[in-house]
């Protein structure tokens, strides 16, 4: 399901995506209210839904949608532009498993609709140094880095620079399925809620370059 209060964004949205093989459009909706009303009727497995709109906003949107015992969560994409970025962090906190800029391509569109669909994320890189640069000025995580496995560095170097679950896996040699394991260690041991705050923990502790 694409959501956007602008009418020429959403339909160029639902265009683009509607001609990949994979991908059907189920429903559009102008606003949060709408959207949280289609997904109850439609239960679409991944929202592309703009931040910023008018009733209820995304972010409002986006938390009735992923709420505890909610019968369908959907995987929510958030669309957004350069001046986002407190909303950006806002919605990581409330659940959004991907980010793109209103004028990303058709290409990296389609890409955070598949990662989101197969339980992984995608965040356009504009928007994740951005807000690396925003995390870095936080402080480090304590004293977590000697809790880390080998294994687990590995896992941490390659998000840092990016990279899904899934080149994750072929990078390592491991399943897919593995690779979702360490994250779910490494977030436990980092007090980290997603995989940029894991990012920004290597690149402020200097192991986004680390090799084990």
């Amino acid at each position: 399901m694409v959501v956007d209060d602008q009418a020429i964004v959403r339909t160029g949205m639902a265009m683009i995506l509607s001609v990949e093989d994979d991908i059907t459009i189920v429903a559009e909706a102008e606003d949060g209210v709408q959207a949280v009303d289609l997904a109850a009727r439609h239960h679409p497995d991944v929202i592309l839904m703009d931040i910023r709109m008018p009733r209820l906003d995304g972010l409002g949107a986006l938390r009735a949608l992923t709420r505890p015992g909610a019968r369908h969560t959907p995987r929510v994409v958030m669309v957004t532009t350069f001046d986002d970025d407190e909303y950006v962090t806002r919605a990581l906190q409330s659940g959004a498993c991907g980010f793109v800029l209103k004028d990303s391509g058709p290409r990296l569109l389609a890409e955070a609709v598949r990662a989101a669909a197969a339980g992984d994320s995608l965040i356009s890189p504009a928007i994740t140094v951005r807000l690396l640069e925003r995390m870095m000025r936080t402080p480090p995580a304590r004293g977590a880095e000697a809790d880390l496995s080998p294994r687990e560095f590995d896992v941490v170097r390659l998000v840092a620079h990016g990279l899904t679950n899934a080149e994750i896996a072929g990078a390592l040699c491991i399943t897919v399925g593995t690779v979702k394991t360490h994250l779910t260690n490494i977030q436990a041991k980092l007090s980290t809620c997603n995989r940029v705050e894991i990012a920004a923990w290597a690149w402020r502790n200097g192991y986004a370059h680390h090799e084990t």
